[in-house]
Order: structure tokens, then C-alpha cells, then sequence
């Protein structure tokens, strides 16, 4: 075997074909790292890999056609026949000669990772499971190849049997979603050899995409053996025999290669798929782990789709969370077949691929548009997707269909004074808590309701009545939680500040502008980026940043013998409080002005009795509850909002479980334009054109001797 190899490896290297093949791969993939990643910037070669996927089905069929043909051709296939060698490591050899050629191509593509980490950060987990990916697919596609030459004498048919072998196996997930969920689509489906490599170009480590590519690897090569043996036996008397020994053994070897595949199908995720990605994209957190580990109902997801046409991240965080309980099932509902399906639990109709978690209790619709968060660039008019919230979303409604009624927490919002409502992604944050909002008019009730789990008061712009604030206090006093926001542009509110004054909170007069230009936002004075401290209202953005504009400062003991203060957030030393902002001419301190640094987020505690402690969060700035502060830093303000709402609303204190968005991707890196020009230059011209140029002199050289 090891001679083949030898021999078939020096004619792909004295001839032009292996050259050119590493030529066109390297060039085009050059091509797409030119645009996708010096260019546009991405850190993933995944999104080039993907791009280029679609060469292997042209040049392939160039490499393989003539591995078997042209010795059938020339007649020296007898030879080979009756070599000393078997005719499966005669086979052998000429395959590992190929996958050699094109894992030099494989090998120059895995140095550009290492190329952009020198340009900013580059997540080589990912990078190098795409790799392996691309390099399975290629070593598959090649023994498909090999099989199309062992038909045929001509190379020319070889080629156009293997591109046409190939294209069908490139587009086998289209036409099967074409004919539709039928036992022929699932036959057909067994031969698709995109699909398996999305999941490594995803960051995922795939054991059943490695299984099905080595299999069908295998399997082809099995299947050329049976070619070329078929030849040698039709040359014997005993036809029939080994005829019908030919159609047992190619029998035997696609059960087998079924077996292999469907035992692994069935193994839980959690053993044949490693989460490589940086951002832990597919990975469950333990606050999920446990909760679907000890269900005790029954629960369906019905996915608002084919499963050959569903999202492929999602599938696969989906299939983590079936893997976990015996109480929870997956359910593929194709819209095509079932377009009223949804009716049962919602009267508007959910996008594609939308979610419906069931309970006998209960049921919640997760809409597609919530799995993702999107960024705009206005000036481009184009998006991208930041992060992934298929956790966050499905915990929070498999917690809201398993809870009782009375484990749903009510959250009232005081209103009768100007207001500001909670904006969309604030609400929706209460939401994925599980906590209902419902608003409260202080005027039309004696108290604050029983199952109050906390009240917000939300920048009030006229003043509350005393009895309002009367009622307000009675609540807190009894231990009741309370969030409150404040509009520096409304401070002469008396009985607001009551409130604040009854557990020596006062609002410090003005609107602080902070002079440290690390410290706001585009050196903007009163677009406040203060500093997070560490402390269970701010776990889930400490190291982040929060947007705090129009802040005002907050004031309290610094020591108080029965009530304990937190700061969440706090402004520089260099910032300044203005009073009079109409007539200043500075950010910088002036006469009236207060010196800083100042908190602008403040919680206090204390304890009521034994099984009842207050609990009151201030902001200093109602904007900071709104959406757009929050998309200045990508879901901040709306994080620590979340982390605030289970300080304040969960029991006894602790969290209600909320799972935080995940980044979708890491930023994008910065190549200068130096770097662009050279490295695709040499990427997708002289890189080529040297491969090229060596094979054809070496081609030329020996064609003169």
C-alpha cells in the first residue's frame, strides 16, 4: 500500500493536476478570506470555508476521475489485479494519495487563523473545528470521486459523474424539503453531505457529522472494491455465485454504515457534540440544567417548522434540552402541513421556526424574533445579529408553564403622575422573568396590593399626594420591594422625595456632567458610562458598561444603625453636579455646582423582622429604562434591569433564574489596509500563480525527457 501511496503521490506532483487542484482551492478561498475577513473584518473562517464549500464539486471530479479510469482505460488496471497487494490497500492507497493533495491545500488554509489573531482577537476553537469540517467533507467528497472513476474507462465521464454525485449530495437538504416529509425524502436524506458540515462551520465539535462523513467515506471506498472486484470475477466461469456474493456484501456494507449512524444519532448531545465556540453558544448553564433535570411535569416544544428546514443553532440547543428529561419533547410542526396549529394557544400566527412550550397548566408562544437580537447600522441600513437567546427564552417559559399561579410574581407599576411606561425590552425582561406588570393607581386603592412582589415608580413628573406617598411608605415598611427612577428635570416633587428621605436617600440637586472623558459617552458630559460595582444587582454586567444620560446624584448616611446601602453605580472624582444647566458655561465646576463623584444607582436594605426585609433600588435616571440607552451598549441596562427585578421580586432574595443573552459572535477585527492589500494579493493571485507556474515547468521539464 505504502508504494501506491508513493506512486500516486509523485504523479499528482509531476503532473499539473495536483497543482492545479491546490491552485483553484487556495485561490478561491483566498478570494472570500479577502472579502469576509481582511475586509469586512470576521474573525470566524468559517463564513469563507462555507463560501467555498461548492469548489469541492468541481475540483474534485479534476483530481479523482483519473484514479481509477485511466488505468481501466490503458488496460493496466490487470496488472494491478495481480499485484502482491489486496485490492482494498491498493484502493487505500490511491485515496490517501488525493486526501494527501488536498490536505496541503487544508494546511495552508489553517495557517489564516494565526494570520488575523495578529490582528485582533479570533476565536481558534471554532476556526479549527471549521477546518476539520471542511477537511471531512473534502476527504468524503474525494471517495465519492474515486467511486465515480471506478465506473467508467473515459476520465471525462468519471468527472461529470462525480460532479453530478456530488451536486446531488450538495443539494440533497433542498430537494427533500422540496418533496416534502415522505419515507422516500428520509432515504434520500441519508445521502446529504452539506447539512452535517454546518454543524462544525457553527463551532460545534460534531460526533455524528465525523461518524457520517467517515462512514460514507468508507462506505464508497467499499463500494469501489466491489467495482473493480466485480471485473476480476466477471472474468471467471462461476458468474452467478459471485454476482449474487457481490450484491450480499454491498448489502451488508450499507446496513452497516446505517447501524453506525442511527447508534449514534441516538447518543445524548452531551456525548457526541463539544460546544467550541467562544461565546459557549450551544452550552447549557447549571440554572437550566437543574430546573430541566427535576421536571416533574410533562412538557412539549412544538417547533413551527420541518425539521429539515429548522434553524440549525437552535436545533441544537433544542436537542441539549431534550437530551436532559424524560418529561420533555421536541415536536417538529411543519406550517405547510399543520398552518393551523398555532390557533390552539395564540390567535396571531408566530413566525417560522417560533416555539410553543405546553404544559398541561399552561402554555407560552417564543417567537422567533425574541431567539436572536439584532444591531442596526442607520447609516448602511444593514443588521447583524449580536446575540442569542433561544436559553433564556425556552427557561423562562418551560419555568412559566411547570410554575402555580401563586409562583408568578405580580409587579406593579404606580401611575397617576406622569410616568414613564417600562419601554419594550424592559418589558419583555419582566416577561422572561415570569412576572406579571400590572399598573397600580394609588388614588383608587387603599393600599398597595397583597401580592405586590415590588412596585415601580418609574420618573414621576407631577408630585405624589401625600397619601400616595403615605402608601407607598406603609408598603415599604412592611418589607415590601420597591424600584424607583428619577427625572432630574422634575426635582421640586415634595412627596416624592419623602419617599427617598424616609430611608435617608436625598436627590442631589442638578444633573451631573461627568469631565473624565473615559467616563461618558462620544465626550458627551451627561451621557454617563459610570462604573459598575460588584454586587448581586449588577452580577450579570459587572466589567460591562451601563448608560446612564441625564443622571442626577443621590445622597445617604454613611452610616445608618438599621438599613444597609449598596452603590450600584458610581461617577469619576471628576464629575460635577450643575445646578443652573441653562447658564453654565462649563461641564467644569462652578459657583452653586456640587463636587463629585457621585451614585447614581443605589440599593438599601432592611430588615423588617425575621421573614421580611425592605428592599430599595434607585436609579438617578429614569432614561436609563429606556430602549434607546439600551442599545447604545447592546442590552446592558436591560441586563442589570433583569438582575435588579430578581434582588428585588425573587423569593427571599435570590435570583429568579433569568439566563442572560449570549453573544452571538465576537466583534470584528481591524486589518489595515496594508495588511488588506498584501494578504489578498498574495492570497488570491500570487500564491496561485506560483502553484500553477511550478506545475507547469515540472510538467514541461518531464515531458522533454
Amino acid at each position: 500500500m505504502i508504494a501506491i501511496l508513493k506512486r500516486e503521490w509523485k504523479s499528482y506532483f509531476q503532473n499539473i493536476t495536483g497543482w492545479l487542484f491546490i491552485a483553484a482551492v487556495l485561490a478561491l478561498y483566498g478570494l472570500y478570506f479577502l472579502a469576509y475577513n481582511l475586509r469586512a473584518g470576521y474573525p470566524y473562517v468559517s463564513y469563507t470555508l462555507s463560501a467555498i464549500s461548492f469548489i469541492m464539486l468541481i475540483a474534485v471530479p479534476i483530481l479523482t476521475m483519473r484514479s481509477m479510469a485511466e488505468e481501466r482505460h490503458s488496460r493496466t488496471d490487470q496488472l494491478v489485479l495481480t499485484a502482491p497487494v489486496s485490492l482494498g490497500k491498493m484502493i487505500f492507497g490511491k485515496f490517501l494519495a488525493m486526501v494527501g493533495v488536498f490536505t496541503v491545500a487544508v494546511a495552508v488554509i489553517a495557517v489564516t487563523p494565526l494570520v488575523l489573531a495578529a490582528f485582533g482577537t479570533v476565536p481558534l476553537g471554532e476556526n479549527y473545528v471549521a477546518v476539520l469540517g471542511f477537511w471531512l467533507y473534502g476527504c468524503t467528497c474525494i471517495a465519492v470521486g474515486m467511486l465515480a472513476s471506478a465506473l467508467t474507462e473515459s476520465q471525462v465521464i468519471a468527472a461529470v459523474v462525480a460532479f453530478a454525485f456530488l451536486f446531488l449530495g450538495y443539494m440533497m437538504n433542498s430537494i427533500t424539503g422540496l418533496i416534502g416529509d415522505h419515507l422516500v425524502t428520509k432515504v434520500l436524506g441519508a445521502y446529504d453531505l452539506y447539512t452535517p458540515l454546518q454543524s462544525f462551520m457553527s463551532g460545534c465539535l460534531d460526533l455524528t457529522g465525523v461518524v457520517y462523513f467517515v462512514s460514507v467515506t468508507g462506505l464508497c471506498l467499499f463500494l469501489t472494491c466491489q467495482c473493480v472486484q466485480k471485473r476480476r470475477w466477471s472474468m471467471t466461469t462461476k458468474k452467478l455465485t459471485t454476482g449474487m456474493f457481490s450484491v450480499a456484501m454491498i448489502v451488508v456494507g450499507f446496513a452497516v454504515a446505517v447501524a453506525v449512524n442511527l447508534v449514534v444519532k441516538e447518543m445524548p448531545s452531551s456525548w457526541t457534540a463539544v460546544d467550541a465556540t467562544s461565546t459557549k453558544l450551544y452550552s447549557l448553564t447549571d440554572t437550566t440544567k437543574d430546573y430541566v433535570k427535576n421536571l416533574s411535569q410533562d412538557v412539549t416544544i412544538y417547533v413551527l417548522s420541518s425539521e429539515k428546514s429548522a434553524d440549525s443553532t437552535l436545533a441544537e440547543t433544542l436537542q441539549r434540552y431534550e437530551d436532559l428529561s424524560k418529561h420533555l419533547k421536541v415536536v417538529y410542526k411543519d406550517p405547510a402541513k399543520s398552518p393551523n396549529f398555532y390557533q390552539q394557544y395564540t390567535d396571531s400566527a408566530p413566525s417560522q421556526n417560533s416555539m410553543i412550550v405546553v404544559s398541561d397548566a399552561r402554555s407560552r408562544v417564543v417567537d422567533y424574533s425574541d431567539v436572536y437580537e439584532y444591531s442596526y447600522d442607520y447609516s448602511t441600513y444593514s443588521s447583524s445579529v449580536d446575540g442569542y437567546d433561544a436559553e433564556g427564552q425556552l427557561t423562562s417559559a418551560l419555568q412559566y408553564v411547570t410554575k402555580a399561579d401563586s409562583e408568578l410574581p405580580v409587579i406593579y407599576e404606580i401611575t397617576g403622575h406622569g410616568e414613564n411606561a417600562l419601554s419594550g425590552g424592559f418589558s419583555e425582561a419582566v416577561e422572561k422573568a415570569n412576572m406579571t406588570v400590572s399598573q397600580l393607581t394609588l388614588l383608587t386603592e387603599d393600599a398597595v396590593p397583597d401580592d405586590a412582589a415590588a412596585i415601580i415608580i418609574n420618573g414621576p413628573t407631577s408630585d405624589l399626594s401625600e397619601d400616595d406617598a403615605a402608601k407607598v411608605k406603609d408598603y415599604l415598611q412592611g418589607g415590601g420591594r420597591a424600584l424607583i427612577a428619577c427625572n432630574f428635570e422634575y426635582q421640586d416633587l415634595p412627596n416624592f422625595a419623602s419617599v427617598l428621605e424616609a430611608y435617608g436617600i436625598e436627590r442631589v440637586a442638578g444633573i451631573v456632567m461627568e469631565n473624565s472623558a473615559s467616563a461618558c459617552y462620544r465626550s458627551t458630559p451627561y451621557y454617563l458610562l459610570p462604573e459598575i460595582e460588584s454586587t448581586a444587582y449588577t452580577s450579570s454586567v459587572t466589567g460591562e458598561y451601563i448608560f446612564a444620560p441625564y443622571s442626577e446624584g443621590l445622597s445617604y448616611p454613611e452610616e445608618a444603625e438599621d438599613i444597609t446601602y449598596t452603590p450600584l453605580l458610581v461617577t469619576s472624582d471628576q464629575a460635577v453636579s450643575k445646578t443652573d444647566v441653562a447658564n453654565a458655561e462649563t461641564s467644569e465646576l462652578e459657583d452653586g455646582d456640587f463636587a463629585g463623584p457621585f451614585t447614581i444607582a443605589l440599593a438599601a436594605e432592611q430588615d423588617v423582622d425575621d421573614d421580611n426585609t425592605m428592599k430599595l433600588v434607585v436609579f438617578g435616571s429614569t432614561e436609563m429604562l429606556t430602549d434607546n440607552a439600551d442599545s447604545i451598549v447592546s442590552g446592558r441596562n436591560v441586563s442589570m434591569f433583569s438582575d435588579v427585578l430578581g434582588q428585588l421580586a425573587g423569593d427571599d432574595g435570590e435570583s429568579t433564574g433569568v439566563i442572560p443573552v449570549k453573544e452571538y459572535t465576537l466583534g470584528t477585527i481591524t486589518v489595515t489596509s496594508l495588511g488588506t492589500l498584501i494578504g489578498g494579493f498574495a492570497a488570491t493571485v500570487i500564491l496561485p500563480i506560483l502553484l500553477i507556474v511550478t506545475g507547469v515547468v515540472i510538467w514541461a521539464v518531464r515531458r522533454k525527457k
